[in-house]
């Protein structure tokens, strides 16, 4: 029975690593939150969460404010149980973004704990289906990029060894995003997957539209054309396409992915470890996922996501794009073009925690 004696949350701002654009954001910067967690049998466990350069400050004050103080007395092996109780204190604000990113710092800190005592690595502690999971590239493809760049750097995927990349679309005129993917196409040949990702930047008429003009150049998946809740319009988008259509990197509730679900509305689960509330409901949705035959590829935090995929039998690709390179002492193994999970227990990231503490936020 771990007993939680100590818990603090921090911030930490990280500079993007590199640009990053698509049809309607920049990524301005990772706020990223931190939840420690001491238990009275010597352990300490270290969860985290994010934003792309807003609501860091909010997420914080809600962990410092509301929730972090009903952590001490706490069993630490209860992970249910405490989610459940924080989730219940936030009474108003339950299902949200706010909430949500919060719970999901105190979530992986519980998980990075339960690993450490377990001695196990957290793809085993999860579930421990594979070790090795696919890998596709996104880093190559955002909107900015001249299509030149577009086909360097899909050429240089495919010479590593990667199953995929993603290319970002919603160019004025379907015109221009069909010529990019067209010579991206043509550079990497039939075999190699190619995503497409909208960011939420379309109406349904002409979601519809641009899949259609896309169907052509064999699209692995297009990602988030409309609105995350906008169900109805991805229901009539997915009976229109071949395209699978991927969901999830802005929905913040289960019960939110079993409706797109239950409505044939998601060929792709995107859940994102941060953004649905920590590892205890993202595992619920992949879950569900596989209960309706469909494949989890989850948005962006590679380094976590690697050994949450490598956990279940669904898992289909994780996103390659780095951005924890300033705070950790080493960076996610790949091997044969496909990422590893890592052997070591806890979230199997190599914290630098000195970097870090030179890097909290007042």
């Amino acid at each position: 029975m771990p007993r939680i004696t100590h818990a603090r949350a921090y911030l930490v701002d990280l500079e993007v690593e590199t640009v990053r654009t698509d049809a309607v954001q920049s990524f301005l910067k990772q706020e990223t939150i931190f939840v420690e967690i001491k238990t009275d049998d010597g352990l300490t466990g270290l969860g985290y969460s994010y934003t792309i350069g807003t609501g860091g400050q909010a997420v914080l004050a809600m962990l410092r404010e509301h929730l972090v103080g009903r952590l001490p007395g706490m069993d630490a092996a209860n992970i249910e149980q405490i989610w459940m109780d924080l989730f219940a204190s936030t009474r108003a604000t339950t299902t949200g973004a706010i909430t949500s990113l919060a719970l999901a710092a105190v979530d992986t800190a519980l998980w990075d704990l339960k690993s450490h005592r377990a001695a196990a690595p957290l793809w085993q502690v999860a579930g421990g289906f594979r070790q090795d999971v696919p890998l596709y590239d996104t880093e190559g493809g955002w909107l900015h990029l001249t299509t030149d760049e577009l086909v360097h750097s899909a050429k240089a995927s495919q010479a590593a060894g990667w199953g995929g990349l993603k290319v970002k679309i919603g160019k004025q005129h379907v015109s221009e995003d069909v010529e990019r993917l067209q010579a991206v196409r043509n550079a990497v040949g039939p075999r190699m997957d190619i995503m497409v990702d909208a960011n939420q930047s379309m109406t349904g008429p002409e979601a519809i539209r641009r899949a259609r003009a896309l169907e052509p150049l064999d699209i692995f998946w297009l990602e988030e054309p409309m609105p995350a809740d906008d169900i109805s319009g991805h229901v009539r988008l997915a009976e229109a396409t071949s395209i699978p259509v991927a969901v999830g990197e802005s929905m913040y509730s289960v019960a939110q992915f079993r409706e797109y679900l239950q409505r044939g509305a998601a060929g792709i689960v995107q859940v994102d470890v941060a953004r649905i509330g920590g590892i205890t409901p993202w595992l619920k949705v992949a879950h569900l996922a596989e209960a309706f035959n469909v494949a989890v590829c989850p948005h962006f935090l590679m380094e976590l996501h690697v050994s949450l995929l490598a956990a279940i039998p669904n898992g289909r690709y994780v996103e390659h794009i780095p951005q924890l390179r300033a705070i950790t002492r080493s960076e996610m193994t790949i091997a044969d073009g496909r990422a590893l999970a890592p052997n070591t227990p806890g979230l199997g990231i190599d914290w630098d925690m000195d970097e870090i503490e030179k890097r909290v936020v007042a």
